[in-house]
């Protein structure tokens, strides 16, 4: 069996109604790659993804939201929620949890995103200027109260790459 082969699963039927599905045919429903943060605080987190990189939100309660960016769905849990999963012993009481990760967002302008974080009462970082990097994209480092590193990226236009070059 190829690794292809061993990662190929039947296509899945997207979910309708977020609002309503039960956790079970949810679950079944992810596919890819999933990322689910832990936090202490769902509503504070959803509300300032909503607010500073305007991702929308379903299922949003104390314990858990499913977060809508572009065409990916990725989910928010409370701590209390991962009572019996042994990662819960490892995470730090106090401090930034984030650490060491980057959370990509390719489809948001970063000029827009740092001022909303400017302009917003989140407890955020603004760890880098929206910059032009010789990668080809203008992003900027924004750190939520957890700690994870969210990088709003565009790419650059033809004049931004050639002042970077």
């Amino acid at each position: 069996m190829t690794a292809t082969d061993q990662n190929s699963y039947p296509e899945e039927k997207a979910i309708a109604d977020l609002e309503s599905v039960s956790a079970e045919d949810f679950g079944r429903s992810l596919n890819g790659i999933g990322l689910n943060l832990l936090t202490r605080d769902v509503l504070s987190l959803q509300t300032f993804l909503s607010d500073v990189f305007a991702m929308r939100a379903s299922r949003v309660s104390k314990d858990f939201a499913i977060m809508h960016y572009a065409d990916t769905v990725f989910q928010l849990h409370a701590d209390a929620t991962f009572h019996s999963n042994p990662l819960l012993s490892v995470l730090p009481e106090s401090g930034l949890r984030g650490a060491g990760i980057e959370i990509r967002l390719y489809q948001t302008d970063p000029d827009i995103a740092a001022d909303a974080a400017g302009s917003h009462s989140h407890e955020c970082l603004l760890l880098q200027a929206p910059t032009n990097k010789p990668h080809g994209l203008r992003e900027c480092i924004i750190l939520c109260e957890n700690g994870y590193a969210w990088v709003p990226s565009r790419p650059l236009t033809d004049a931004e790459s050639a002042a970077v070059a």
